[in-house]
């Protein structure tokens, strides 16, 4: 009798150091990731990241040890099943992370970096500390490194975007503009203009969105149009924003 109440109340396996360090490697690691991100000021932050690694990694270590009292020669169970659906239930955490404003996407490497964080929690959980490892630090080398490496590869002509300009009226600063585009190397593809009113009325200023090809990119256009007297604000816009 004294030894069946003492088996019914033994602790199931999957609850010793092993796994608790498990998951102080989930916490530690995604922790860094974390930190990054708030770094950078993202939606997702620390917190966010945290615990969703650490979340991942209870669920795989759940799936591996949390059905154990239930075997039996008439019951096999699926220690990967559990641990699937945390892809399939990121999916709702990175869908509200992406944003979509007209022809802008925002939030996409956030969310491929939840999903990667969750990736890295459960291979803490299933003890493939290496993997977990090597992915932090890719991780860290595609956020740092490949940055640097986009930030300087030439942009393709094919790619347009678009300029919204400020400047005063009356005195010819519209064709001058059009002529330091086409000098150069950009296309003009599209072109909107209309005069800016103030609350009392004409303001004396003209605004003008422009769609452009090819050249040396948005940044070096806008601070030679800045240059340009007369033009008083210079700034990018989406393409969806020009009229026809």
């Amino acid at each position: 009798m004294h030894s069946s109440v003492l088996a019914a109340v033994t602790v199931p396996d999957g609850q010793g150091l092993k796994q608790i360090g498990e998951l102080a490697l989930a916490f530690g690691l995604c922790s860094l990731i974390g930190l990054e991100r708030e770094w950078r000021q993202k939606s997702a932050g620390l917190r966010t990241h945290t615990l969703v690694g650490i979340g991942a990694a209870l669920f795989v270590l759940v799936s591996k040890y949390g059905f154990t009292d239930v075997l039996g020669p008439h019951v096999t169970l699926d220690p990967s099943r559990v641990a699937a659906q945390v892809v399939s239930g990121l999916g709702f955490i990175g869908g509200g992370l992406i944003f979509v404003r007209r022809d802008s996407v925002r939030g996409l490497t956030t969310a491929a970096i939840v999903w990667l964080d969750a990736a890295i929690g459960m291979a803490c959980g299933a003890g493939l500390v290496i993997l977990a490892i090597f992915a932090t630090v890719a991780h860290f080398v595609v956020v740092f490194g490949f940055r640097w490496i986009s930030d300087r590869m030439p942009r393709s002509p094919a790619l347009g975007f678009g300029l919204q300009i400020v400047y005063e009226d009356g005195r010819g600063i519209l064709r001058e503009v059009l002529a330091r585009c086409t000098e150069l190397g950009f296309t003009i593809e599209r072109i909107a203009a209309k005069r800016l009113d103030g609350p009392e009325g004409d303001t004396g200023e003209v605004q003008v969105k422009l769609e452009l090809f090819g050249g040396g990119g948005a940044d070096a256009l806008a601070t030679a149009l800045g240059d340009v007297r007369g033009v008083h604000q210079v700034a990018a816009t989406g393409l969806a924003d020009i009229g026809d």
